[in-house]
């Protein structure tokens, strides 16, 4: 039997978050964390409307798994999310221990991988999945911030 639960098909939902971000005019990035092929956290950027830098998608979904689950750990978990995740939310995802990051598109000017931030020595990372659509979300919002 085919397993339609695939990393695409998480990431299509991530990709929905980043439109929902869009529309709100934040920074288009979307999350979600899942376990046993379960979405249990979905978010987006919400910097803009909460006045707060820390109000990324990753740290809101972060938050949201961690009361769902009722523990501060993200062991069996895997986040899907738009963008790579910058320093800050690689740091908030090195303490929840979680088990896999999976990532569209690169940040190349601040990604965690740029800025030699270090995830938890157990965490597995996955790049580059649907990485064109992701991109594409964010050019168009700069695009339209340009003009």
């Amino acid at each position: 039997m085919i397993n339609p639960f695939t990393d695409e098909y998480f990431m299509k939902k991530a990709l929905q978050e980043a439109a929902m971000a869009f529309d709100k005019d934040e920074i288009p990035v979307g999350a979600v964390i899942v376990i046993d092929n379960k979405v249990i956290a979905s978010s987006h950027n919400l910097t803009e409307l909460l006045h707060d830098v820390t109000a990324h998608a990753e740290m809101q979904s972060i938050t949201a798994a961690a009361n769902y689950l009722g523990g501060k750990y993200l062991i069996g978990c895997t986040l899907y999310v738009t963008l790579e995740p910058c320093q800050m939310c690689a740091g908030a995802l090195y303490w929840s221990q979680i088990s896999r990051i999976v990532y569209g598109a690169t940040d190349e000017n601040r990604g965690f991988v740029k800025m030699g931030t270090q995830l938890h020595p157990k965490t597995k990372v996955v790049s580059g999945v649907l990485a064109a659509e992701a991109a594409d979300v964010m050019k168009r919002f700069f695009k339209e911030k340009r003009k």
